[in-house]
């Protein structure tokens, strides 16, 4: 092996991307990544070396969970020193929570992580996996003076590498399966690679990465729609052990101006529940009083999740609560974006 070159490592969570077709019963099954060649020989083209791990017990995404989101954690970390770049292969249908989690577990990131998979087993006539895994590759292996170029945790899909934290799966049938509706893609894979710099995370100071492990699971999603009623939401809001709880809410930000869901909210506040204050819009952020139903709201010490998805609102809220944070720092904390995850 050459020692200079770039190495990438794979990483195989599950997914279809990983699936191969038995074409006899027409059934899908998990192939050994150690022939990965085989299927996508165009990868000895790539000017990198690659070495790739699998769970050993791949999962399908939706059974991914924060223990898993700390397993993936632990193997980069452990080898973070070999590497110039990681690559997760993953089931599309949670890859957003995943890549959200990552990038708040890894603190001080200054090498790629890529998250990628495919609508398409990789064995299909017509499948997506190739493309998607061999530039994800491509923008793992970048690198500037020695550097790598890409310093985060991101999402490559459909020619389009965006922040992992800044993403949302919005079609199941679609190739072009994710968007970024509130920041703009990273990079874009053509004829050309065009990596758009002024939307990367501003350079830190050299830094070690520390690799957090702890992540605290107790916490609710609530989805405002009319016709709400008050055994539902203090049920909610009395779930045993609730220590944050996601509102979806309406508009920029907006919730029912009812005095039992206005009370239902500020006792569970009072109790020290940290609720955080989310759109249900696609795009668009939280502007706390901005109209009259949601000043209450502001008044009550709700957070102001601002143009956080729901998916990073949630991984952010399991971190901090694992970290430790003070709730009287909680919400000044969640308010701050701590890895370009919020306007």
């Amino acid at each position: 092996m050459n020692l200079d070159k770039i190495k990438i490592l794979l990483l195989y969570t599950g997914g279809t991307i990983g699936m191969v077709k038995d074409y006899e019963t027409g059934a899908l099954r998990s192939f050994n990544f150690n022939k990965l060649l085989k299927h996508i020989p165009e990868l000895n083209q790539l000017d990198c070396s690659i070495n790739s791990i699998s769970f050993e017990n791949p999962i399908d995404s939706s059974n991914m969970n924060p223990d898993e989101w700390v397993k993936i954690a632990t193997i980069i970390e452990e080898s973070y020193s070999e590497y110039d770049g990681f690559v997760v292969l993953h089931g599309s249908d949670t890859m957003s929570y995943t890549a959200s989690a990552l990038s708040f577990l890894l603190e001080n990131l200054d090498k790629p992580v890529i998250l990628t998979g495919s609508q398409l087993p990789i064995g299909d006539l017509r499948t997506d996996a190739k493309e998607n895994l061999i530039t994800s590759i491509q923008i793992a292996a970048l690198q500037k003076n020695g550097m790598p170029v890409i310093k985060e945790v991101c999402l490559y899909f459909e020619y389009k590498l965006y922040r992992g934290n800044r993403t949302t799966k919005i079609n199941a049938e679609n190739f072009q399966a994710f968007t970024s509706f509130n920041y703009p893609h990273l990079a874009e894979s053509g004829v050309h690679l065009n990596v758009f710099t002024e939307y990367l995370l501003p350079k830190k100071r050299n830094k070690n990465l520390i690799v957090h492990k702890k992540l605290d699971s107790n916490i609710g999603l609530l989805k405002l729609f009319p016709g709400i009623n008050w055994a539902f939401v203090e049920s909610v809001l009395q779930t045993p052990g609730l220590r944050a709880l996601i509102l979806e809410t309406y508009g920029s930000g907006n919730a029912p101006t009812a005095d039992w869901f206005l009370n239902c909210l500020k006792k569970a506040i009072d109790s020290g529940l940290h609720i955080i204050n989310v759109t249900q819009c696609s795009g668009g952020g939280v502007i706390m009083g901005k109209y009259e139903t949601s000043s209450r709201l502001k008044q009550m010490q709700v957070i102001n999740g601002k143009d956080i998805t729901t998916e990073a609102a949630i991984s952010k809220a399991m971190y901090m609560l694992g970290s430790g944070v003070s709730g009287k720092h909680f919400k000044t904390v969640f308010e701050t974006s701590l890895r370009g995850e919020m306007h």
